[in-house]
């Protein structure tokens, strides 16, 4: 496997590293891709399940999805969702798991949440003892959804989440199941709150002791005061 050497729109160095990361991991990306191939079935996995294990797996869907689901006929998506009130760019997904069920049912298939994961917020707890957990969280939140997923009842998957540790360890989460489409969902656009200039002229005024700490603090959270934002 080579990259296009006649692209003309690549770097060259970013070039020359692709290909020596395709090289080096020839070996085991053969074996990823053997396992996904493994894992892929020429049916659905809840097929292969015990009635026991079946009936656990349908305890909470509604009548009509029961029968579609051990009918085999239908597909079961799987949300893993990232939603906190902690986290303020996750607020908005509260209500998207129901929203997902309800648009999956309208075409037919059916929606099952498999599973929550932890999504910490930097901005809580920069500064604090919490943030020693910030870079381990990712791997909690990859294991996390590793057990919902690990139920063999899903035809694909939904993935909840966004900022810098929730998606890679969702990633790194769908990559361990490969033979599962895999769509990552956004919560939509960030609304603006108070402008980066203003927080640093307000910053800049408090460090020249012009201004009381209590307008920083006011002025942080008015910058932070809409569902959305992400200290972005």
């Amino acid at each position: 496997m080579t990259i296009n050497q006649n692209s003309t729109a690549t770097n060259e160095t970013v070039a020359r590293i692709t290909q020596r990361i395709i090289e080096r991991s020839t070996e085991t990306r053969r074996q990823y891709l053997a396992r996904i191939d493994a894992d892929r079935s020429k049916t659905v996995h809840r097929a292969q399940l015990a009635c026991g294990n079946l009936a656990h797996g349908l305890a909470a869907c509604q009548g009509d999805e029961k029968i579609a689901l051990k009918n085999m006929a239908h597909n079961d998506i799987a949300i893993i969702t990232s939603y906190n009130d902690m986290l303020s760019a996750h607020k908005p997904y509260e209500d998207y798991p129901q929203k997902l069920k309800n648009s999956l049912r309208a075409v037919g298939a059916v929606g099952q949440v498999a599973g929550g994961v932890p999504a910490m917020c930097d901005g809580v707890t920069q500064g604090q003892d919490g943030m020693e957990l910030s870079l381990l969280s990712r791997d909690v939140i990859a294991m996390s959804a590793a057990v919902g997923l690990s139920h063999n009842m899903f035809d694909g998957a939904l993935y909840l989440g966004i900022c810098d540790k929730i998606v890679p360890g969702l990633v790194m989460a769908a990559l361990s199941f490969g033979h599962l489409p895999a769509v990552f969902i956004p919560a939509g656009p960030m609304t603006s709150g108070l402008p980066n200039k203003e927080k640093v002229r307000v910053r800049q005024l408090v460090r020249a002791a012009w201004r009381h700490k209590s307008h920083d603090r006011k002025s942080w959270t008015c910058s932070h005061e809409n569902v959305g934002s992400s200290g972005r």
